[in-house]
């Protein structure tokens, strides 16, 4: 007999209605969502989950995490890590993203140099370890030299920079298509273009390009025929405009978006996964983040604050299809998802927006609408709930009281581990 709970909500955000309602109880057997609905007939043995106290949701999805770093301060020795070790630091977010609420994440190309990340994924999927649900592209496609090149970190040394080169960084459009294939025969879900400089990495900066034409086609087509979306790093207006004649899917960032590329991006009816979490220390002009910044990081952020909040006030106002990620690689754990939101609301944005793109419109973007993203019949039992209020507190998030994953529960919490 398959397993049956009957959880009691206190309010329900169901991921599709914009408002919270009182009174709902979810009926889950198995791994699914069963009914929805006020005062429910208990089956015979059904257990009784009381979360009367708490705000209920679907289970979160970050579309954005690089979690392949076990703390953030590693950054600079990224280098010289094994793959095991990349790979049990995917492992190690999934599941600190997991107790946090957030039952999917979407990996975006900054995994272990080979194919590990596959590995962890396809584990965490057969139940040998908890762990969020993931999506995944194993490696950023780019340009030498992009900030995705992390032989960038031995450019002092161009012999060593050449051996450590990866076997996707390269140019010309017959690499890229061959580079396309690999990823997807390895086990990729998506596609990561790396198109634009960075403002986090030891590159000339945002405004840069590190692809042309021929080789951007040559990747989002060769992804298309095999079946498969493409999104990109970009920030620039130019950058994001030539994506989108190119028939890009998706893009992240979009950090110097104007108001032209915004209505533009609103018609192809694409999404745009706009990470305000690293850019929050400058919008909000706080010193004290900022200090934490590399010297160059802060030199970029400080040289364009003004484009950054001009285009953070076109993103909010505008009606573009927007999906919820954090891509923390700095200064905040990889799997501290819950600081988005607070960009997300100290920016102004509906919050229903926010919790909408952390569920249903995430779901879709990932290709998982038909079974993640909202509570409804039919749909798996991915469950969390909140005991702040996700209306008006920014940082409500950063407290989960509840987590189930596929009709399982699971310890919920906000442990950060910072000290390793």
């Amino acid at each position: 007999m398959e397993k049956c709970s009957v959880i009691v909500c206190g309010r329900l955000f169901d991921g599709l209605r914009e408002e919270l309602r009182s009174g709902l109880e979810i009926l889950v057997e198995g791994n699914c969502i069963r009914q929805v609905g006020p005062n429910l007939s208990r089956p015979a043995g059904a257990a009784v989950i009381d979360l009367s106290h708490l705000t209920v949701t679907p289970g979160l999805i970050d579309a954005h995490v690089h979690g392949n770093l076990l703390r953030w301060q590693e950054m600079d020795n990224i280098l010289f890590q094994s793959e095991a070790y990349s790979s049990l630091a995917f492992l190690h977010t999934a599941q600190r993203c997991l107790e946090r609420g957030f039952t999917t994440i979407r990996c975006n190309g900054m995994g272990p140099l080979d194919f590990g990340l596959a590995d962890v994924k396809a584990l965490i999927d057969r139940g040998y370890f908890p762990g969020a649900r993931m999506r995944i592209a194993c490696h950023m496609l780019g340009g030498p030299g992009m900030p995705g090149d992390m032989s960038m970190y031995a450019k002092t040394n161009p012999r060593l920079a050449r051996h450590l080169q990866t076997a996707f960084v390269g140019s010309g459009g017959a690499f890229f298509r061959d580079a396309v294939r690999r990823e997807i025969k390895y086990g990729s879900d998506f596609i990561k273009i790396f198109l634009s400089g960075s403002f986090g990495s030891p590159d000339g900066g945002p405004e840069l390009c590190y692809l042309d034409e021929e080789e951007l086609a040559a990747i989002i087509n060769t992804a298309h025929d095999l079946g498969r979306q493409v999104t990109a790093h970009v920030y620039t207006p130019q950058a994001m405009q030539r994506l989108l004649r190119l028939g890009i899917d998706g893009m992240e960032h979009g950090a110097l978006m104007d108001g032209e590329t915004a209505g533009l991006i609103e018609k192809s009816g694409i999404y745009l996964v706009p990470t305000f979490a690293p850019f929050q220390d400058i919008i909000e002009g706080d010193e004290q983040e900022l200090s934490l910044n590399t010297a160059d990081e802060r030199e970029k952020k400080l040289k364009w604050a003004p484009r950054l909040r001009e285009s953070r006030r076109v993103i909010c106002n505008s009606r573009i299809r927007l999906g919820f990620g954090s891509d923390f690689c700095v200064r905040h754990q990889p799997y501290e998802s819950w600081y988005e939101y607070r960009g997300w609301l100290l920016s102004g944005m509906d919050p229903f927006r926010a919790l909408k793109a952390a569920t249903s419109v995430n779901a879709g973007i990932l290709g998982l609408d038909q079974c993640l993203g909202s509570i409804e019949p039919g749909k798996l039992a991915d469950i969390a709930a909140w005991p702040g209020d996700l209306l008006t507190d920014a940082e409500a998030l950063r407290q989960c009281g509840f987590v189930m994953k596929g009709g399982d529960v699971y310890p919920a919490g906000n442990r950060v581990v910072d000290d390793l």
